[in-house]
């Protein structure tokens, strides 16, 4: 078993909620068959999408790279970061900490084609819509992606940031109607391409259609560093 380090802190529960999908996930009998795991948990690391946007000039990048090389130190194999934004600067991180990092967008691309889904909608940050690295993965996948409109990437980032974030309750009903909007354009499956949205998932029957990107990220670090349980190797329910 690979030993795996964690930059977490964006945010605190996305980082709480991934660790315990790596622990359901993983097929142990026993606590000592379980994932060793380092979570350095940094709150204060700068927004991404902010930085991304152009709105703050305190980039991340130096701040988890910092964390990167201590979990380095300490003897890590692997690296996940539960925040899909994040992976913005992924390449960059593993060039200067010299640990591979599992990709959650690239593996949501592969599980989608994997799947037999063309057409995908993306619910995400603006910073994650802005860096075009799903759109990307996707297309290179043969996987057509959809947007929501203005109107509903602001619901999304107010779900996000007002919400979640916040420690508020989620306005479902605006969650459902921005998710409405991608299917009745088309989506197979509805991208939760957020750390924070995956806790909508969480705490409410989402049904089908809808694809954590968080728990893909889960799945793959377990496979990297564990067993994966069975009933974890698919992980949406196709319309």
């Amino acid at each position: 078993m690979k030993k795996l380090g964690i930059i977490g802190g964006l945010g605190p529960m996305a980082t709480a909620y991934f660790l315990q999908l790596i622990t359901q996930m993983n097929d142990a009998a026993a606590d000592q068959e379980h994932i060793e795991a380092i979570i350095y948990s940094s709150p204060q690391i700068p927004d991404r999408t902010r930085y991304i946007l152009g709105r703050s000039g305190d980039s991340p990048l130096p701040y988890m790279a910092d964390i990167g090389r201590r979990l380095a130190a300490q003897g890590v194999e692997l690296i996940a970061i539960p925040c899909i934004t994040a992976h913005y600067f992924q390449r960059q991180l593993e060039a200067e900490i010299g640990v591979p990092i599992v990709n959650a967008i690239e593996e949501t691309a592969l599980y989608l084609r994997a799947a037999g889904i063309r057409k995908a909608g993306i619910l995400a940050t603006d910073g994650t819509i802005e860096s075009g690295l799903m759109q990307k993965a996707l297309e290179a996948q043969g996987v057509e992606y959809i947007l929501p409109g203005e109107a509903g990437q602001r619901q999304v980032m107010r779900l996000i940031y007002e919400d979640i974030k916040a420690g508020r309750p989620v306005e479902y009903p605006a969650f459902e109607e921005v998710s409405a909007g991608l299917f009745a354009k088309g989506a197979q499956a509805a991208l939760l391409a957020c750390t924070e949205l995956s806790l909508i998932k969480r705490d409410y029957p989402l049904g089908a259609g809808f694809l954590d990107v968080m728990e893909i990220l889960a799945r793959k670090t377990v496979m990297s560093c564990g067993k994966l349980k069975k009933e974890y190797e698919e992980l949406m329910k196709i319309p």
